[in-house]
């Protein structure tokens, strides 16, 4: 069956449009990706990788690059506050026997592993450039750039994040990030020689969690409840992540504290989710990614879900007769996937800020994660 689309413009650069890029190119689809940020750079410190995830990039073809630069272990060991270990979560190597459960690696390094795969696929990587306008007939899509240039195209792709100017011009009325109640630091530091996998600390109202991002670093990341979402001064990230540790007798995150200085790329997020109703897409336009299901991390699922959308849409598009068909068929397919990861995340968020049933907050997790396991 021949494919629908000959031509396709992916607007954002971000892990779900690179991924979208580079499967479509394997189809023999000519893209066009437009980033708005002229030196394509990924912000933020490291990023875990459940198992889902390690498929995901193993079917992108840039697994090997991930263990090579990343960190991959087995298993999710959990601890009180003191030091005491109270569980492991089990991580299955759903992406193979020779692929580790999980793993973690530099936002920046992911980034541009997925960025030499794009260019590599020969995708046409517009850098500095998004749109200024997109009108869509029943055949195709005009779209006007910055530049003054303009295209046409059998379908448009945005993939341009949480604030996503696509899903405004299209979806006016769609809705918009809601804060959570919570929010994450992260901090960069050497690697302990104790630290091998992941590893979290579940306190009251503050929950810590160490993962190796390479041979030499790992990366801290602490989820803090905040009723409000205040503006925090960058100049106070240090000190406020280092009095965040400090009711923490364990020995381990201890040593981290004190080993937290000006060097350790300490960084602040608010954390905010939003889930876009039926349907993602109009005419030749489709949502993927944060664009149209940003969750929080609490699954380490959300560059995942983007990930699995790009691999799933340019699947339907090469085996379908039509583009409506295609994107159909694509919605059909993601739609309670992706519910479930960004309304069970936000869920364990409620539960923690309430200090709510630890039970259910464990079996959300175990059900989610056996879920995220089955075929996409």
């Amino acid at each position: 069956m021949a494919c629908p689309v000959n031509k396709v413009l992916i607007i954002g650069g971000g892990f779900s449009g690179m991924a979208a890029a580079i499967q479509l190119r394997k189809r023999g689809i000519e893209v066009d990706l437009v980033e708005i940020d002229p030196g394509w750079r990924s912000y933020g410190a490291g990023i875990s990788m459940g198992g889902a995830s390690m498929r995901a990039l193993s079917q992108l073809g840039v697994i090997d690059a991930f263990l090579d630069e990343g960190a991959a272990s087995d298993g999710v060991e959990i601890f009180i506050p003191t030091g005491q270990k109270v569980a492991e979560l089990p991580t299955p190597r759903i992406a193979g026997p020779e692929v580790p459960g999980n793993g973690a690696i530099m936002r920046p390094v992911l980034a541009r592993i997925l960025a030499d795969a794009t260019r590599a696929s020969g995708a046409n990587v517009r850098l500095g450039c998004t749109f200024t306008s997109i009108d869509t007939d029943a055949s195709g899509v005009e779209v006007a750039f910055i530049d003054g240039s303009k295209g046409r195209y059998d379908l448009v792709i945005g993939a341009d994040g949480l604030y996503s100017k696509v899903r405004e011009t299209v979806f006016p009325d769609s809705p918009k990030p809601e804060y959570s109640g919570q929010g994450v630091w992260r901090a960069v530091l050497p690697r302990l020689p104790e630290v091998n996998g992941t590893m979290m600390w579940m306190g009251p109202k503050v929950k810590p969690g160490l993962n190796p991002v390479s041979r030499d670093e790992m990366y801290l990341f602490v989820t803090e409840d905040r009723a409000t979402n205040d503006f925090i001064d960058p100049a106070e990230f240090l000190p406020r992540l280092k009095a965040l540790l400090a009711p923490f007798p364990a020995p381990l995150l201890q040593q981290v504290r004190e080993q937290l200085n000006e060097s350790s790329q300490v960084i602040f997020r608010p954390l905010e989710s939003m889930f876009m109703p039926s349907p993602w897409f109009k005419g030749r336009v489709v949502l993927i990614g944060d664009t149209v299901h940003a969750t929080t991390p609490h699954m380490a699922s959300g560059a995942c879900i983007g990930i699995e959308d790009a691999i799933v849409l340019a699947d339907e598009l090469a085996a379908a007769g039509s583009v409506d068909q295609a994107l159909d068929r694509y919605l059909a397919r993601r739609w309670e996937r992706c519910r479930m990861v960004v309304q069970n995340s936000g869920r364990l968020g409620e539960i923690e800020i309430a200090g709510g049933d630890k039970e259910e907050h464990a079996r959300i997790m175990r059900t989610t994660l056996a879920a995220l396991a089955a075929p996409i």
